[in-house]
């Protein structure tokens, strides 16, 4: 028998968090659970889950801050965030300071599943590629997640040398929003899941890897087409 995924739900409205863990124990998962943002925190950093379902809004700590944390502890860590419908500035937010995606409440349980499945999928296929990169100025050490611009180090996220690493792979042509949700974060193709992670994403990208965010010279946007990673024959991003 194979192992059970373990999820964590941080989630302080009682009657969700009692029907989420109902929904997953019955979708085969271990499923812990916290009531309040301090009994959240403490259990996603002592505890090995697969991934963590974190509600934004809870007492005594909030989403944002306990995703800050597990961040600076695990960047492999998989985080989707439940957050308000319609709530931009919250969603952006979370998703630059390192959650993998997001679900809006109320939400779809079946495309909560889904999307449990799809990130938790991508999240544990081994990341392939070269063992680093030389984006623009910066060195990319794709094995531990870290990027070297002289002696300041930056670290990325396991989605974020995801992304890098497809779009490296495909670098001579570019490559749509669709298709880097179907390869990157694991949904079915055609499944018409509505996300805004993947411009988020890009953004937060470049911040990393561009001197300039505003004038890209390293991750380009092909406008009505997608993204591309300008590589050149020596294998290395230039």
């Amino acid at each position: 028998m194979s192992k059970r995924q373990r999820l964590l739900i941080i989630e302080d409205e009682e009657p969700i968090r009692v029907g989420l863990t109902d929904l997953f124990v019955f979708h085969g998962f271990a499923v812990e659970s916290a009531a309040d943002g301090p009994t959240g925190l403490n259990l996603a950093l002592s505890g090995t889950f697969d991934l963590i379902l974190l509600d934004l809004m809870l007492p005594g700590l909030d989403g944002f801050a306990i995703c800050d944390r597990v961040r600076a502890a695990d960047r492999a860590q998989p985080i989707i965030m439940l957050t308000a419908l319609g709530a931009d500035e919250d969603i952006i937010r979370g998703l630059k300071l390192g959650a993998d995606d997001y679900v809006a409440k109320p939400f779809s349980i079946t495309e909560l599943v889904l999307r449990v499945q799809a990130v938790l999928r991508r999240s544990q296929g081994a990341l392939a590629g070269a063992p680093s990169l030389r984006l623009g100025d910066l060195t990319l050490d794709t094995a531990n997640l870290v990027g070297h611009r002289g002696a300041v180090q930056i670290p990325f996220t396991r989605r974020e040398v995801a992304i890098i690493q497809y779009l490296a792979a495909h670098g001579e042509r570019p490559v749509s929003r669709d298709e880097l949700l179907t390869k990157v974060w694991g949904y079915s193709r055609g499944c018409g899941i509505e996300t805004r992670t993947v411009d988020i994403h890009i953004a937060k990208l470049r911040r990393k890897l561009e001197t300039d965010p505003a004038d890209p010279r390293v991750l380009l946007t092909v406008r009505g087409v997608g993204y591309r990673l300008l590589v050149g024959s020596d294998g290395e991003a230039s």
